[in-house]
């Protein structure tokens, strides 16, 4: 999530020429070709996973005339690439059947025409979780759905916590979340007892984590980024809720209880008591770091609302507009993202299931840990905003965090929520022209 590939309105000029059909590919057994891209490598784990699921696929509709094909462009480092490829194919009307995207771009793709619905194709939505249903949606419309989810918790060293004095038992859960002032208590603890910061937040990102991880503290305030319809930032992220959370994150900072500038991998080596990040985290300490006994907390609270919100969200996989064998294409996203590719992926790489059905299996394998995030996901699971405008919104939002990070220099914090937010209406009004 390091470069956002940005979808505009001049998308739309490139795809007018996307009705002019080339005709279905055939292979040299005169089978008719579904092609796919997906943004990983094919020696990652997460690839392996993908090019099974094709083979079994193709074995399961041996006997059909089709068979699908996919092709691993991986995403560079600062998330090139993969999207070079796609910007490309959009200037010469070569776009796959089938292709993954970020769950935030699917507003952007679909008014730019690049997906196709998949109501007419896909029949089970009921088993997907609601935060992939809002997050692939468009305009009341399914368009894209996730092949994994993932959420974002507060990693803790179990002894660290321990040797402060605080009782494990006592620490909050689900279903008894503690309020921000609760946890800033906690912090002022461990940070008095270790003489650093109490927790490391990735504040240094400046990139998609911000949002991603942030975004829940002003819905827990009672705010909104944007509105509901997703045409007005305006009078909306620059409201009292968004005050209220961006103050917490600032007294964060000014107290010491977390940096703008981590030790690296401070939590991981034991330097820092506790970790705010997502699921993936949890196969780096079981890979790389086993001998680190941690726990997870869900997210802290308003204390005003008290409503847990959480992060939601991953890649996914849709159906391009360019498609000529939709029915097909579509029954392939509906494969990637089924029951048993779920389960696949969620066991090879400790990610979060999308559907009721594979959450069923799944809570029953799953460590301690990850059963924290399938809890908070499951009940309080959030989509970023759905908007065409997102790359400029998610960008305005990190530099509202990096802004009021000098706290110093940025003590007002409505008037930085009014000038980032005045950026959002500008992004937003120029979409949806």
């Amino acid at each position: 999530m390091k470069k956002w590939f940005l979808v505009g309105i001049s998308l739309l000029l490139i795809l007018a020429v996307a009705g002019c059909s080339k005709g279905k590919s055939v292979s040299s057994d005169g089978k008719q070709i579904v092609t796919m891209w997906v943004h990983v490598s094919d020696d990652s784990e997460e690839g392996k996973v993908y090019k099974k699921r094709v083979d079994d696929f193709n074995k399961k509709y041996e006997s059909k005339n089709v068979k699908a094909k996919i092709e691993f462009i991986p995403r560079s480092g600062n998330g090139g690439g993969y999207e070079d490829k796609v910007n490309a194919a959009l200037t010469t009307d070569t776009l796959p059947d089938v292709i993954t995207l970020d769950g935030p771009n699917t507003a952007a793709y679909a008014k730019s025409g690049i997906i196709a619905p998949l109501d007419d194709y896909v029949k089970d939505q009921d088993d997907l979780l609601p935060s992939i249903k809002q997050q692939g949606t468009y305009k009341d419309k399914l368009y894209a759905i996730g092949a994994s989810e993932s959420s974002v918790g507060i990693y803790y060293n179990k002894k660290m916590l321990q040797d402060a004095g605080v009782d494990l038992n006592t620490l909050p859960t689900v279903d008894n979340p503690w309020t921000w002032d609760q946890f800033m208590a906690l912090c002022k603890t461990l940070k008095e007892k270790y003489n650093k910061p109490a927790i490391d937040m990735q504040l240094q990102s400046k990139d998609e984590m911000l949002t991603y991880a942030l975004t829940p503290f002003v819905w827990s305030a009672g705010g909104e980024i944007l509105s509901k319809d997703g045409t007005k930032a305006e009078g909306v992220f620059n409201k009292k809720p968004s005050v209220e959370a961006m103050t917490f994150i600032q007294t964060m900072l000014k107290e010491g209880y977390t940096t703008r500038t981590p030790v690296k991998q401070a939590f991981e080596t034991e330097k820092y008591p506790m970790k705010f990040s997502g699921v993936w985290t949890v196969t780096d300490m079981e890979t790389n770091f086993q001998k680190v006994d941690y726990g997870v907390m869900p997210y802290p609270v308003s204390p005003k609302t008290k409503e847990l919100v959480s992060p939601s969200g991953s890649w996914q996989f849709a159906m391009t507009q360019k498609s000529e064998n939709k029915e097909w294409s579509a029954k392939l996203v509906d494969w990637m993202t089924n029951k048993d590719s779920n389960l696949e992926l969620s066991r090879t790489i400790a990610a979060l299931p999308v559907r009721y059905s594979s959450e069923k299996v799944l809570t029953k394998e799953f460590s301690d840990q990850m059963n924290v995030f399938m809890k908070q996901l499951k009940e309080s699971g959030h989509a970023r905003p759905v908007t065409p405008a997102y790359p400029q919104v998610t960008r305005a939002f990190q530099q509202t965090i990096d802004d009021i990070s000098f706290y110093d220099q940025n003590k007002n914090i409505k008037k930085v929520l009014d000038t980032r937010a005045t950026e959002m209406q500008a992004a937003i009004d120029k979409a949806n022209r």
